[in-house]
């Protein structure tokens, strides 16, 4: 089920850009690896370059989930995608650290317990 900024029929989408793929994998060295060889991996198979089995997903080259031109997207293997989107997870991960830190700054002197921590505190008669 497409959620977000995915079109309503985005399954039909992907199953139409991986059935071009032959359910191989088309990076080309878009994710750093390959150097201008096509990806071996295919789907279902056990992964040659990975451990566990390989599944084809469909990658936005854009990163705009709304943009579903056949040439804005490819079949990549799990391993090549996480690859591939490594810059915008990484620059995601930023940006929530940093909301983290922004609400720590407005709260910092509310003190923060995981649900162990805190049971332990009680028992010694340190928290509320």
């Amino acid at each position: 089920m497409p959620s977000g900024d995915y079109p309503e029929n985005w399954p039909e989408i992907s199953a139409a850009i991986r059935d071009r793929a032959g359910s191989r994998c088309e990076c080309t060295g878009q994710c750093g690896l390959h150097r201008g060889n096509r990806c071996e991996e295919r789907n279902g198979e056990d992964a040659k370059w990975a451990s566990g089995k390989v599944i084809l997903t469909v990658a936005h080259l854009n990163h705009y989930p709304p943009d579903c031109r056949p040439e804005n997207l490819l079949a990549l293997c799990n391993t090549c995608h996480l690859r591939y989107d490594q810059v915008l997870h990484s620059h995601h991960a930023r940006l929530k650290r940093r909301q983290g830190k922004a609400a720590g700054d407005m709260f910092g002197h509310v003190e923060r317990y995981d649900g162990k921590a805190l049971k332990q505190q009680r028992k010694k008669g340190c928290a509320t």
